[in-house]
């Protein structure tokens, strides 16, 4: 049996009714450790997004499961090396809304620089008043936080808006084909990006080594009235400390798709700020993402309960 239990959109509905095995879509299910327990105990597969945490205690009660499906990229709320002591295999849908993603991005990119949506309100409602319409973002510089997929396709696209891209990136191989073309600059340090970026993008995994990355002191080298967007993990940033960031004029604007907790406890005095621009962790959830994640992660489930390699396996 399947069993998937948070929420899939109307297509992925079809291809889980289509499937060669049994399925449960139960999408309120991770909000229920002991009911999921109890559900698993009759699973070979569980599909998940981001907010099902599967821990050795829950895996331990699964006695038949046999791989576990990431409707998504992100990791943090899966145990791997739980899942690696288990032998259950873990597929995710790699690169499947890096597009998405990616287009978010730039929209917050080019909106920081021209926001447009409060001058359209000011001329519906009567006014001309011609002023100073933004800034350029050709020749800033952005600074990328983890050159995988995303960051990398994020480098490429503001490359060719004529920004100068510079990536910070522990895990960085000297000969990055975007390094060895001069596409990105390397900067061996995250203080030494800070101090040069004009607008800040993320895209590094949620690790015990990257909690907090941005905190009060890494802000405080930044270069003053920096734009800062988010669509990887909210825990990559201490909101307290980003929230005395944006009081003192450290960070002009956030774009945060994601947030610490999700949703933010109330009150959120993020939500506060003029200067935030938050939305809720969509920026990878477009129509044509959502069908590819699901088809990918669905195919490879199927796989692997056929005993056939799957295509996107997490190593």
């Amino acid at each position: 049996m399947i069993l998937v239990s948070e929420w899939i959109d109307a297509r992925g509905l079809e291809l889980l009714e289509q499937l060669p095995y049994p399925t449960q879509y139960r999408p309120e299910l991770w909000g229920d450790e002991a009911e999921l327990i109890h559900a698993l105990s009759e699973a070979q597969a569980l599909v998940v997004r981001n907010r099902t945490r599967v821990t050795p205690e829950v895996l331990d009660r699964a006695r038949g499961l046999k791989v576990i499906g990431r409707l998504g990229v992100g990791l943090d709320n899966i145990d791997l090396d739980a899942c690696r002591e288990r032998r259950i295999a873990v597929v995710y849908a790699r690169g499947a809304n890096a597009i998405a993603v990616v287009e978010y991005v730039l929209g917050a990119l080019l909106y920081s620089a021209r926001p447009w949506l409060d001058w359209t309100d000011q001329t519906k409602a009567g006014a001309w008043a011609r002023h100073l319409g933004g800034h350029e973002v050709h020749g800033k510089t952005l600074g990328v936080v983890g050159l995988g997929d995303i960051g990398s396709r994020v480098a490429r696209a503001a490359r060719h808006l004529g920004m100068t891209v510079e990536a910070y990136d522990p895990h960085l191989a000297p000969f990055h084909a975007l390094i060895a073309d001069g596409t990105v600059i390397p900067r061996p340090t995250l203080e030494e990006l800070l101090q040069n970026a004009d607008v800040l993008t993320l895209h590094a995994p949620l690790r015990l080594e990257t909690r907090h990355l941005l905190n009060h002191q890494t802000f405080s080298f930044m270069k003053p009235g920096m734009i800062l967007i988010n669509t990887a993990r909210g825990g990559l940033i201490d909101e307290s400390a980003l929230l005395d960031a944006l009081e003192q004029g450290l960070v002009r604007a956030a774009f945060l798709d994601v947030r610490e907790n999700e949703p933010p406890i109330n009150p959120d005095p993020l939500a506060n700020c003029a200067n935030v621009y938050p939305t809720p962790h969509l920026a990878g959830l477009t129509e044509e993402a959502l069908a590819r994640t699901t088809a990918l992660v669905l195919e490879d489930v199927v796989r692997v309960l056929s005993e056939r390699p799957p295509r996107s396996p997490v190593r």
